[in-house]
């Protein structure tokens, strides 16, 4: 059967067309993943790794974290401005942000005082708007530790478990450091310390934290290791697992 000129001009156009159509698929289906990827860690989640001892025992250097970014608004991409806000950040929040002296590094603290809180540090120590916290000696289960330092710490009708080295000697304690005269935190600024008291730099030392500033609030750790793989620290060796610490929710002291 021979084909006239129209058939075959339309047949060819028809193969383009279907060539268009899977090229269209195909980058579809390679995009798509990773734009949701993005979106997700744009405006839900995203993941940290602890770095430091300055939240023990709550966290431990290797916890892999996830935070949740949207619990206090929604940010312009790629940006510290809100789009916008519908949450407030809460006393006793475990928070990510960027540190202000240096807002390409991360910190994680816990949030002890907001707009307009006076606060006092005195060895470790706390008093918000002249109510101080209780401490009440502890063990906690699952938590290794060389000392006897951990302590419940109530206030403001708030749990959290912390590290307090210079609880019983406060004289050999590191005054400066360690001691905050009355102050008054600034709007849209919050006032932050580690839950290892005695080694952490937080707003003792450097100050308050904008709002801005905020990445999220802590959420569960969904990997834990004593150890990484060398030369590759966001990677756990499988033989040095915290099991125990999977999917553990990263949130005050539950009694």
């Amino acid at each position: 059967m021979i084909q006239t000129n129209k058939e075959i001009l339309e047949s060819e156009t028809s193969r383009e067309v279907s060539l268009k159509g899977t090229w269209v698929q195909a980058l579809a289906t390679f995009f798509s993943p990773l734009l949701l990827f993005l979106i997700l860690r744009w405006a839900l989640i995203e993941p940290f790794v602890i770095p430091s001892e300055s939240m023990l025992p709550n966290l431990l250097i290797h916890d892999h974290i996830f935070v949740f970014k949207s619990v206090y608004g929604l940010k312009i991409p790629f940006s510290d401005r809100y789009l916008f806000k519908w949450g407030e950040p809460e006393r006793g929040d475990v928070v990510v942000f960027k540190y202000p002296l240096n807002p390409q590094v991360y910190y994680i603290k816990r949030l002890i005082g907001k707009p307009g809180d006076k606060i006092e540090v005195r060895h470790g120590q706390i008093t918000v708007n002249g109510d101080s916290a209780k401490y009440d000696s502890i063990l906690v289960p699952g938590v290794r530790t060389n000392d006897e330092n951990l302590y419940l710490e109530t206030l403001l009708e708030k749990k959290r478990v912390i590290k307090l080295e210079n609880f019983q000697v406060q004289s050999h304690s590191r005054e400066d450091q360690e001691s905050v005269s009355s102050i008054e935190v600034p709007e849209d600024k919050f006032f932050v310390m580690g839950d290892n008291r005695d080694n952490s730099s937080d707003s003792r030392v450097w100050g308050f934290v904008p709002r801005e500033n905020f990445v999220g609030k802590a959420w569960f750790i969904w990997l834990s290791c004593e150890q990484t793989m060398v030369d590759m620290e966001f990677l756990c060796d499988p033989l040095k697992m915290r099991w125990n610490r999977f999917l553990k929710k990263v949130d005050v002291y539950e009694n």
